[in-house]
């Protein structure tokens, strides 16, 4: 695109999310990823005759929940629709989704792409059941098929045209991912297929106001993909408008090898669908009641803690990003606020030794032996005075962890850890650091001034971390003058 700047991108992303069921949307077959092939299955999976569907309530509870977040209207009368279509992985030969009555209708998500913010709307939010999954190359003269997948309750998220960039799309799906999780609405997992996207992608003239013929780059397994897949299709629809090529409407996959997409079928409109209302599923409706319910229960999104961190605990916007990656690493760092004023601090802590405790391979913060209050009350002592940060987090704070119940100050007393203060024990280590360096001494009161950051190290390193830097400081200045 970098070489037709008179071309623009227009985009809206599918997102599907599976939803964090224990089982499928009208059966109790198990969803749980990595079974052997075709063994979370059972006569309705299986699409039996004489079987029926039963309605998964926790499915609908979380669709309410993601549209929430996203500031849609809620439908409360709603009813399921077949989409008829045939393919060996879909064993009835209709999807069981929604179509005129989207469980969630609206919204938007925001979001920020070099320092500019922009909103994406959102044209609805809709549940449906998963197809299972074809299996190409496990022989290499049939197609496998594998139903374990087949029912999977799903959320697709569907976006208005409004995206005009591939960074814009990844910033939008980092944003729609971290809330899925936040939200604990889906678990995120694009390599196991819990979060996938297609991209309907169109080009035209900057400046014309009619859509293009768009085509839809199918399954989609990381953002960084998806990123990809958008500027690659986007110059070869910009290179066959510019030969006079007639675009089609269709549905491509993309090589993640090459970089390239590749033709699967011409596109399907709804009209090829046929649906209708399933005549086995009655519609239900959604008390209000119960979506203020859903609503309360809703924690806080990154956005609203982002603005609090910044705002009233006064960090850097930078630090207010990362400690909101993650809810729970977001709730634990809150847990600590409870315990101390020196919030500054306590984020330090988080994205310094806690954050490198979780660096190590399969810890989780669930894992985590030390309670919020005693981190607070371990920092507590740092900023007190009586502990160094270096002692404190290079030695107490791995010994806190083996002994989680155990009293920060306590502890490190026991240990010898606690710093020194004292001038009077201090000053006989500060006579001798001067004593070992004299011309670095003269150098200094001949005005190299950044010698005294040698001298107080030396002093740290003598009294093995436990001198008090400010009354070292302040000694090593008096005894420097004269």
């Amino acid at each position: 695109m970098m070489s037709h700047p008179e071309y623009e991108i227009v985009v809206g992303l599918e997102v599907h999310a599976q939803l964090l069921t224990n089982s499928k949307l009208f059966c109790g077959d198990s969803i749980a990823f990595g079974a052997a092939p075709n063994t979370n299955v059972s006569p309705v999976t299986l699409a039996h005759p004489g079987t029926l569907p039963v309605m998964n309530h926790r499915a609908i509870e979380l669709a309410v929940r993601i549209g929430l977040a996203c500031n849609c209207t809620i439908e409360q009368h709603n009813y399921f629709a077949r989409k008829n279509y045939f393919y060996p992985d879909l064993p009835k030969g209709y999807q069981i989704s929604q179509h005129t009555t989207p469980i969630c209708g609206g919204g938007e998500v925001r979001i920020s792409v070099s320092g500019e913010e922009k909103t994406i709307r959102l044209n609805r939010i809709h549940l449906e059941e998963d197809a299972g999954k074809s299996i190409h190359d496990a022989n290499p003269d049939f197609t496998a098929v594998d139903l374990n997948r087949a029912g999977t309750p799903l959320v697709e998220i569907v976006s208005e045209p409004d995206i005009r960039s591939s960074d814009e799309a990844f910033a939008y799906l980092t944003v729609l991912r971290q809330w899925v999780r936040y939200l604990e609405v889906c678990d995120g997992n694009m390599e196991e297929g819990s979060l996938r996207c297609d991209a309907n992608i169109s080009v035209r003239k900057k400046g014309d106001t009619r859509l293009g013929t768009k085509v839809e780059v199918k399954n989609l397994n990381s953002i960084r993909n998806v990123k990809r897949a958008i500027d690659a299709e986007a110059v070869r629809l910009t290179a066959m408008l510019e030969n006079g090529e007639t675009i089609i409407q269709q549905t491509r996959g993309f090589d993640v090898n090459s970089g390239t997409t590749y033709a699967i079928r011409d596109k399907e409109d709804a009209d090829d669908y046929r649906y209708f209302a399933d005549p086995d599923l009655t519609p239900f409706v959604l008390e209000t009641a119960e979506i203020d319910r859903i609503r309360e229960a809703l924690p806080a999104l990154p956005e609203a803690r982002i603005l609090h961190y910044t705002q009233a605990l006064g960090l850097t916007e930078y630090d207010a990003g990362v400690l909101t990656e993650e809810r729970n690493f977001a709730e634990y760092f809150e847990s600590v606020t409870q315990h101390t004023t020196y919030y500054k601090s306590a984020a330090n802590w988080m994205l310094g030794p806690v954050k490198s405790w979780l660096n190590e391979p399969g810890r989780q913060l669930a894992n985590f032996p030390l309670a919020p209050a005693k981190l607070a009350a371990l920092l507590e002592c740092v900023e007190k005075g009586q502990l160094s940060f270096s002692i404190a987090s290079s030695r107490l704070f791995e010994k806190l962890l083996d002994q989680p119940d155990a009293e920060p100050l306590e502890l490190a007393r026991s240990l010898n850890l606690l710093q020194d203060s004292d001038a009077s024990s201090l000053e006989p280590v500060i006579d001798a650091v001067l004593a070992k360096f004299p011309d670095k001494v003269e150098a200094y009161r001949k005005g190299k001034k950044g010698l005294l950051a040698l001298f107080v190290g030396e002093v740290m390193k003598q009294s093995r971390g436990k001198a008090d830097p400010r009354v070292t400081n302040e000694l090593l200045l008096e005894k420097l003058k004269s």
